[in-house]
């Protein structure tokens, strides 16, 4: 599993985390750390020095192994972005359009979603041919295969299951048309040999004339080889009218029709005269002195040993099944489709080589089995994007509602999940996955709570994304974690106006007690509040904790008395002391608070309110558990001097000024 890890004395650790392995190989008895779930993984091996009991370095290797490599690849992402549109596109649109439309619809989204494997395929090839790193230009050139394996793999799902379920192939021609299109868009080993003729001044003496005259043929493009054909009769006059026989032939082939303007009866007519045709002028020895043209009419006819002889040119057995089909039996119906495909399969191959997984693939589509190609694409491809999209089209043409998983949810259903917990290990293409999360009615919910916790929070635009998300969703107890997360990481870095913001938004009474509690601590040893803007517009927020509440009110009563608003800062000031949610510890620095009133020229204070700041300060003095701690402090003893004079003085002024008033 580990290059170069021996075994007799090392030992293999692990662990699992949210979307990667660290596999690490350390000596018998050590322990080992890392993270991943299991899953579809390519390995990313990176190197790390790990320590020895004694601390000293070792030269054990740490190994990272992804859950899904693939969605690191930056020339993927428009794969994944792009999707994602059409994607939720077909989800909006599910209960929209009924009938035709839809049918129609369907295929479109099939066809958009090949658009974009091409375009991310050509520009996989484009950055394959620009780098000039050896190792890059290895893996680009690996995804262009794997590209072109997905896009050739979706057509034929699309020409068989997606356009068969949508009515389109109700008839046998289309059927054939459809695979001719399809061998032609992804057979293309021929096109450079093709530009190479027909750029060649003289066309009919290139070497390989003949062989495009054939790939023409064999994919059924006749007019094209019908005109290459001319540049061979112009050139050799004296094949001018085996020329003339071949070309009438090849002219009058009948052809299956898309507009269906012809029963089958009529077509399999025409097909039967028409290649009885052919057969008379191969064994009338008409082509007999032009061995290439009599290939042809061999071909035309249907003869398999014929078409086996142009192998090298077909390049695929799918490549032969469609031209065998083409010249024997155009008629075919789909689910006549296996018979043929299976025993073309076998020809091609000839016991020669194996079928690769790709021809499973194939093989399996071909034989309408929808479920098997999900099942060998799961085992054979990189990621989860090619299943979970093609399963959720399928299913929206209602191709696999009979199919339940043993667990309890659908196919489309458990490869949505698998897809989008890979896009969560992303740093970015996350909140792609959500959107998937929310279009998974059993588990969705469940999985998206999960992973959404994970996401690591490195910056505050970051977790306001979460917090949107979460809080859309009515996710109480996720935007409850995150807004205490983003709480702890303010405070921890002495952001308090932050924390305390995060905390509110959190409704977390006890958090945000702790952070005013920093507040009033900061004010004692500062003199001023920081975050005025967040305090003096707490609002309702201010009720979370008596603390907060304690903290608001009490720069109200600094704004109050900035507006030299005494009578009600004093009022103010002493409801905060006497209904007790003030701390005991602050109880001093209110009491001081009251001096400049108490020292006003005017009267702040009635008489019942100085009684009551007297008994406060009584209460704090005789009440302190370090009370002979307190007398030993020179400054406490000092304002608590001033504030007895200043009580008495008050009291003194407010007794005269209120029997005044009496008198009067």
């Amino acid at each position: 599993v580990v290059p170069g890890a021996d075994s007799s004395s090392r030992q293999l650790c692990f662990a699992w985390g949210p979307a990667e392995v660290l596999v690490c190989e350390t000596l018998f008895g050590r322990a080992g750390a890392s993270r991943s779930r299991a899953g579809a993984a390519a390995p990313a091996l990176t190197d790390a020095v790990a320590g020895t009991e004694d601390g000293a370095p070792s030269s054990s290797r740490v190994f990272v192994v992804r859950r899904d490599q693939d969605i690191y690849i930056q020339t993927l992402r428009k794969l994944f972005n792009e999707s994602h549109g059409i994607f939720m596109g077909l989800q909006r649109s599910e209960e929209e359009l009924a009938g035709k439309s839809r049918k129609a619809q369907l295929v479109q989204v099939s066809k958009n979603y090949r658009s974009v494997i091409r375009a991310c395929m050509e520009d996989m090839h484009q950055a394959a041919v620009s780098t000039r790193d050896p190792a890059l230009q290895g893996q680009y050139s690996t995804q262009v295969s794997i590209l072109s394996a997905m896009e050739l793999i979706w057509n034929l799902c699309e020409i068989l299951f997606i356009e068969a379920a949508t009515g389109d192939l109700s008839a046998a021609g289309p059927l054939l048309l459809r695979l001719l299109d399809w061998v032609r868009l992804h057979v293309c080993d021929v096109d450079s040999m093709v530009r190479e003729v027909l750029s060649s001044e003289s066309p009919s003496k290139h070497k390989l004339f003949w062989n495009v005259v054939d790939v023409f043929v064999l994919q059924g493009r006749m007019d094209e080889a019908r005109h290459l054909l001319s540049k061979e009769a112009s050139a050799n006059p004296t094949s001018m009218n085996m020329y003339r026989i071949l070309d009438d032939l090849m002219k009058k082939m009948p052809v299956p029709s898309l507009s269906n303007t012809q029963t089958l009866t009529e077509l399999e007519l025409k097909w039967q005269h028409w290649h009885e045709e052919c057969q008379r002028y191969l064994q009338d020895g008409t082509f007999a002195s032009n061995p290439h043209m009599e290939s042809i009419c061999k071909i035309l006819l249907g003869d398999e040993d014929a078409i086996l002889e142009k192998k090298e040119l077909m390049t695929t057995w799918y490549h032969f099944l469609v031209t065998r089909l083409l010249y024997s039996h155009p008629t075919v119906k789909p689910m006549e489709l296996r018979f043929y495909a299976q025993s073309s399969m076998d020809l091609f191959l000839g016991g020669e080589s194996s079928p690769e997984p790709l021809d499973m693939i194939l093989m399996a589509a071909f034989e309408f089995e929808m479920h098997q190609v999900i099942k060998e694409c799961s085992i054979v491809l990189s990621n989860w994007w090619f299943v979970a999209h093609l399963t959720d089209l399928l299913d929206h043409c209602k191709l696999l509602q009979s199919h339940n998983l043993y667990f309890g949810s659908n196919m489309r259903e458990f490869l949505l999940l698998e897809y989008a917990s890979g896009l969560f290990s992303h740093h970015s293409l996350w909140q792609l996955g959500v959107d998937y999360f929310d279009h998974c009615p059993q588990y969705g919910r469940v999985y998206l709570e999960l992973h959404i916790e994970r996401i690591p929070l490195s910056t505050e635009q970051k977790a306001l994304k979460v917090l949107r998300i979460c809080e859309q969703r009515q996710m109480h107890e996720q935007v409850r974690s995150v807004c205490k997360i983003m709480a702890m990481k303010a405070l921890r870095n002495n952001r308090l106006g932050s924390a305390l913001s995060w905390s509110i938004r959190a409704k977390d009474a006890a958090f945000a007690t702790l952070i005013s509690d920093r507040f009033l601590k900061d004010y004692c040893e500062r003199g001023c509040f920081s975050d005025l803007d967040l305090i003096d517009n707490l609002g309702p927020s201010m009720l979370l904790s008596d603390r907060l509440t304690f903290l608001g009110k009490y720069r109200e009563f600094h704004r109050l008395y900035g507006e030299q608003r005494f009578a009600e800062a004093a009022r103010l000031l002493l409801t905060l002391m006497t209904a007790h949610i003030a701390p005991c510890s602050f109880w001093m620095t209110l009491l001081t608070d009251a001096l400049p009133l108490l020292e006003q020229k005017e009267v702040i204070f009635s008489a019942e309110q100085t009684y009551e700041l007297m008994r406060c300060l009584e209460d704090l003095t005789a009440g302190n558990p370090d009370k002979k701690k307190f007398q030993d402090d020179d400054i406490e003893t000092t304002k608590v001097e001033m504030l007895r004079l200043a009580l008495a003085r008050n009291l003194a002024r407010v007794i005269v000024k209120e029997g005044t008033v009496e008198g009067s």
